[in-house]
C-alpha cells in the first residue's frame, strides 16, 4: 500500500491534542507531515507540558495512523511543547493598615552600610521618646533584625482579631517586630523568587496584629528591586530614609536609592539621608576624628539632591557589639552614641511632621515639631 500525506492528515483530523478545542490539524498543532514509502514523520506542538499529555498525544497519533491509514506504517512523532510561561501573580493590597499613622521605609543603595543597625536604633529611640513603634524586617534574603532585638529564638503566636487569625509581632524594648527570620532556621537560606518573597511580605504586613502604632519602620533590602516595588505597591509610605557611608561607591548607590523613591511612578517623599560610619574617634583621643571612609560625602550628596542630612553616626565598636548582643546601642544612657541616634531620630520625626503638614496621603502624626524636640530632650 502506498501511503499518502492527505490520508494521514485526514486521520489526524479525527483526534484532538490535550487541552485544544479543535482537531490536531485545524488547531495548528500538527506543523508538518512527511511520508517516505512506509515511513510517516509527524511534527506536532502541544501546549500541555505534562508527561501524561505528551505520552497520550504520541499514542493517539500512532494508533490513529495504524487503524485508519496503514497498520504497518513506521510512524515517528516529533513532539514539541510550547507552553506559555506561567506568571505567578501576587495580589498586592494597596491600602493603609488601620491604626498605623506613619510608615517610614529605611533603605540603602548597597549592602553593608548599616541600614538594619540604623533602623533598630531609630526604633528604640522612638520608643524611649514615647511613641508606639513597630519594625517590619523586609530584608527577606538577609534578615538581621531578630538578632539585633535579641529575639532570634522567638516565634510569633496566632491571635484572634475580629474573628480573623493574625500574627502577633514579637516585642522587645517597647518595639513590635516581625521578620521572615522568625520562620526560618538560622542556617537556612531563603531561596525564593520575587513573587514568593512578595507574598510572604504581604502576609507579614496585612496578616499581623500591629495594633496602634505611631511609626512602622520598614527595614528594606539593599538595592532597588522586586521587594521595593512590592512594598511601594502594598502600602502608602509616609517617607523614606536612605542610609549610606561617606564612601564614593556607597554614595553612588545611595543616589540611585533616592532616585528610586523620587520616580514619578513611585513618588515617595525622601525624608533625608543618614551618614553611617561617618568618622572614628579613639577612646584615648576623644577630640580626634578620623574619616576612614571619606569626609562628609553624604552631606554633599544631600545638598546636591535637595534633601536633608538627618544625622552622622560614628564608627564605634560599641555599636557593633550592641547589635550582636541584641541590645541596640541607643539604649546605652549618656553616651555619645545615644546622643547621635537621638539627634538622628529627632530629625526623622521633624521631617515626618513637616511632610505630613505639607503633603497629602497618610494621616499626620498627632505631634508638633516642638513636641518632638522636647521629647528627645527628655
Amino acid at each position: 500500500m502506498k501511503l499518502q500525506k492527505k490520508n494521514v492528515l485526514a486521520a489526524l483530523k479525527t483526534i484532538t491534542a490535550p487541552g485544544a478545542g479543535e482537531n490536531m490539524v485545524d488547531s495548528g498543532a500538527v506543523t508538518n507531515v512527511l511520508v517516505f514509502g512506509d515511513e510517516v514523520i509527524v511534527d506536532i506542538t502541544i501546549n500541555n507540558p505534562t508527561l501524561q499529555a505528551r505520552k497520550k498525544t504520541e499514542v493517539d497519533i500512532l494508533k490513529t495512523i495504524h487503524d485508519k491509514v496503514y497498520d504497518k506504517a513506521q510512524v515517528k512523532v516529533n513532539l514539541k511543547v510550547d507552553a506559555p510561561a506561567k506568571e505567578e501573580k501576587v495580589e498586592i493590597k494597596g491600602k493603609a493598615i488601620p491604626g498605623i499613622k506613619n510608615i517610614v521605609a529605611i533603605a540603602s543603595g548597597k549592602g553593608g552600610v548599616g541600614k538594619s543597625t540604623v533602623t533598630s536604633n531609630i526604633a528604640v529611640t522612638l520608643s524611649k521618646m514615647g511613641f508606639k513603634v513597630g519594625v517590619l524586617d523586609a530584608d527577606i534574603y538577609g534578615p538581621s533584625v531578630p538578632i539585633m532585638f535579641d529575639v532570634a529564638n522567638e516565634r510569633p503566636l496566632s491571635v484572634n482579631i475580629d474573628g480573623k487569625s493574625k500574627m502577633k509581632p514579637i516585642e522587645n524594648y517597647g518595639v513590635k517586630v516581625l521578620s521572615i527570620g522568625f520562620f526560618t532556621k538560622p542556617n537556612q537560606a531563603v531561596v525564593w523568587r520575587g513573587p514568593m518573597a512578595a507574598k510572604a511580605l504581604n502576609q507579614m504586613i496585612f496578616d499581623a496584629a500591629w495594633g496602634e502604632l505611631d511609626f512602622l519602620l520598614l527595614d528594606l533590602p539593599p538595592g532597588t528591586g522586586d521587594i521595593h516595588l512590592s512594598i511601594m505597591q502594598s502600602l502608602p509610605i509616609t517617607g523614606a530614609v536612605v542610609v549610606s557611608t561617606p564612601q564614593t561607591v556607597a554614595l553612588a548607590d545611595a543616589k540611585k536609592g533616592v532616585a528610586m523613591f523620587q520616580q514619578e511612578s513611585i513618588n515617595v517623599p525622601v525624608l533625608g539621608i543618614v551618614e553611617n560610619m561617618a568618622y572614628f574617634t579613639p577612646a584615648e583621643l576623644p577630640e580626634n576624628k578620623y574619616y576612614i571612609f571619606g569626609k562628609e560625602g553624604a552631606k554633599y550628596l544631600a545638598e546636591d539632591l535637595g534633601v536633608r542630612l538627618l544625622g552622622e553616626i560614628p564608627i564605634e565598636q560599641s555599636i557593633r557589639e550592641a547589635g550582636d548582643a541584641g541590645r541596640p546601642a541607643a539604649l546605652q544612657e549618656n553616651t555619645a552614641t545615644m546622643q547621635a541616634f537621638e539627634a538622628l531620630t529627632k530629625n526623622v520625626v521633624e521631617e515626618t511632621v513637616r511632610r505630613n503638614e505639607s503633603l497629602p496621603a497618610t494621616e499626620a502624626i498627632k505631634i508638633t515639631t516642638m513636641a518632638g524636640c522636647a521629647a528627645v530632650k527628655k
